[in-house]
């Protein structure tokens, strides 16, 4: 066997580590759903369109690490966090939006998510956001936290602390 090939098949055993079989976005995050168009993507995060977008511009930034949802997440999170806003608002210039103060940035929390993986919503323009989703999107809901507000929460939360409903149920 040649070295390209044990090294590819050593990098895609590696690039799948933190991947959950069931789980859509771990799929889409590791190439193997190939339905969403990828938007952007590097050796951490992937970024495409919301099936059902809210408004002209929406978009979901996901890890290719599995972790459930943001009350999975501790301050060692904090720079992730920060880095999935980077990706979110650099597809939203790449798009032509230019307006970053028309733009929401957030995390649904457990139990209104639809898909137990941590993902972005990066919406714009947020005065467009569609009535009949728009209660979705409420920043500072019980629903519905910002990224400003998921990056202080963090602070606090010491790396071996993961609350119970933090945690994702496995098959």
């Amino acid at each position: 066997m040649s070295k390209n090939k044990i090294a590819n098949m050593r990098r895609s055993k590696s690039d799948t580590s933190n991947m959950v079989q069931s789980c859509m976005f771990c799929l889409i995050a590791h190439g193997q759903d190939k339905k969403p168009e990828i938007i952007q993507k590097n050796n951490e995060l992937v970024c495409f369109r919301d099936i059902c977008p809210a408004a002209p511009h929406h978009y979901l930034v996901i890890p290719k690490q599995h972790i459930c949802s943001c009350l999975s997440m501790h301050r060692g999170h904090i720079n992730l966090v920060e880095r999935m806003v980077e990706m979110g608002k650099a597809v939203l210039l790449d798009q032509g939006i230019t307006d970053m103060k028309d733009i929401r940035l957030g995390f649904h929390q457990p139990p209104y998510i639809s898909v137990n993986h941590l993902h972005l919503h990066v919406i714009a323009p947020a005065s467009q956001i569609s009535k009949s989703l728009g209660y979705k999107f409420i920043p500072g809901t019980t629903s519905f936290v910002t990224e400003g507000h998921l990056r202080i929460r963090l602070k606090d939360i010491p790396p071996s602390t993961q609350s119970f409903v933090g945690r994702c149920l496995q098959r």
